[in-house]
């Protein structure tokens, strides 16, 4: 057995281990039930008896601009619930989530700024400042995770988007806060990337950029089969799935780097020997958003990170889904404000369709990863949601939220839970987040306006 593999068989804890090639390059692995350890009395690598569970991971996925309230419902539970078109995509996952209805944040709703005293407090549930020379709203629920639970993964939180941070003011106000749901501090946002080759990077180890001219894969396909050799069968396929998505994700990216749709083109397939792909944005929505979702996985996969949010838009964002059937003009201005005619009002379902489609598709990678007893969604807590209940009023007095994963067992789906006709306090978007926080291990007793979780979640 080759010396990294030995050191593989030794992560007793975390049921994780590193796959080693050329140049110190190395790969995490996923977590593997049945790794090899070694003894405490001999030293001998042995099977476990008693393997630790999995890990839970937290996930956020953003969508702006609200929903078509009369789209967004759901009734009854389990495989019979029933759900409204705007979550058509969700349909076949309607076990493994929870419609959540009603919840909101007070200094939101009550905010002078429809959009931007509305979105940057979105994972906060804090006042977004109004003065134009201060920035400053509140620390954000999946950076108190990072901070609590970052040193035992090599990432702290994935920060991730589709479209840039803005700079200019709307409503007097910084753009930064429209760009933002992540929060380090209350006047810092965390740094959110957009590029998917970097993301790639800090997840497979090689920040400094160098030219791979083979896939990371080749060079660790010797110590992979030599792990193979000491793990159970389905740990084994487990193995073979997981380098395979690191291999498709290296082929996608440099696919939608070079494939000149922006120039309503598309040159011939890129050269077999793969060169590290470029630091150049996806050249179509789907694919940008595939990719980041993509990566979300293969980063819980290998225990990279436990936490993560990603953006599909801006607020106010002028994003054009002319990739839809039949839908044209942009997001904001054209299909969210459509005034109620009814073929704005259509192609302005496609979108929150769309968007939920998004969430489906993690929800699904996630449910097909065997890990442990369950799948990878088993272990994750997801959210997908929007700051504006009807975005065409700009509401805010409840936003539309969905939960998907069952957090290491601790969170029953396949439900619908109503707050609407509660008392303020019974029904504040912080209570949910003290939950989730609560569930991933992060114990703390007040959170935003909240100081109680959530009740019957």
């Amino acid at each position: 057995m080759s010396e990294p593999a030995k050191q593989a068989g030794a992560s007793v804890v975390s049921r994780r281990g590193f796959l080693r090639g050329g140049g110190g390059l190395a790969l995490t692995l996923p977590w593997l039930e049945s790794l090899p350890v070694r003894a405490e009395d001999s030293g001998k690598l042995v099977a476990p008896k008693d393997p630790p569970a999995p890990p839970v991971r937290f996930a956020c996925v953003y969508f702006s601009n609200g929903v078509e309230p009369i789209h967004w419902w759901a009734r009854g539970e389990g495989a019979t619930m029933e759900i409204g078109p705007g979550l058509k995509p969700m349909e076949p996952f309607r076990e493994d989530m929870i419609f959540l209805k009603g919840l909101y944040n007070e200094q939101a709703a009550r905010h002078k700024s429809p959009h931007l005293g509305r979105m940057a407090n979105m994972l906060s549930g804090a006042w977004v400042s109004t003065e134009q020379g201060e920035i400053r709203v509140g620390r954000t629920m999946d950076q108190v995770l990072a901070q609590r639970l970052g040193a035992q993964t090599a990432v702290p939180s994935l920060v991730l988007g589709i479209e840039p941070t803005e700079l200019r003011l709307e409503d007097g106000l910084s753009m930064i806060y429209g760009s933002c749901i992540s929060w380090a501090s209350d006047t810092k946002p965390a740094t959110k990337e957009i590029y998917p080759a970097r993301v790639f990077d800090l997840l497979i180890g090689d920040p400094a950029g160098r030219r791979i001219d083979r896939t990371i894969l080749d060079e660790v396909l010797a110590d992979a089969r030599d792990l193979s050799r000491q793990v159970s069968s389905s740990d084994r396929r487990k193995l073979d799935e997981y380098l395979e998505s690191v291999r498709d994700i290296e082929r996608r990216i440099e696919r939608a780097a070079d494939d000149g749709r922006l120039e309503g083109r598309r040159p011939a397939r890129p050269s077999p020997a793969l060169m590290r792909p470029a630091e150049r944005l996806p050249q179509d929505i789907p694919d940008h958003m595939r990719l980041m979702l993509d990566l979300i996985v293969l980063a819980f996969q290998m225990d990279k990170t436990r936490v993560a949010t990603l953006m599909l838009n801006n607020d106010l964002s002028q994003m054009n889904f002319g990739f839809l059937e039949g839908v044209h003009g942009s997001l904001h201005l054209d299909l969210t404000h459509n005034g109620r005619e009814p073929a704005r009002e259509a192609m302005y379902l496609k979108t929150n369709q769309y968007h939920v489609a998004q969430f489906a598709y993690l929800v699904g990678r996630l449910k097909a990863i065997a890990e442990g007893e369950g799948s990878l969604l088993d272990h994750s807590l997801l959210m997908g949601c929007s700051n504006l209940f009807d975005g065409d009023r700009h509401q805010a007095d409840e936003m539309p939220i969905l939960l998907a994963g069952r957090g290491g067992g601790a969170t029953p789906t396949g439900r619908v839970l109503d707050y609407s006709g509660r008392p303020p306090d019974g029904r504040r978007a912080c209570g949910l987040y003290l939950s989730l926080m609560n569930r991933m291990g992060v114990p703390i007793t007040r959170f935003g306006d909240a100081d109680r979780p959530l009740a019957e979640l």
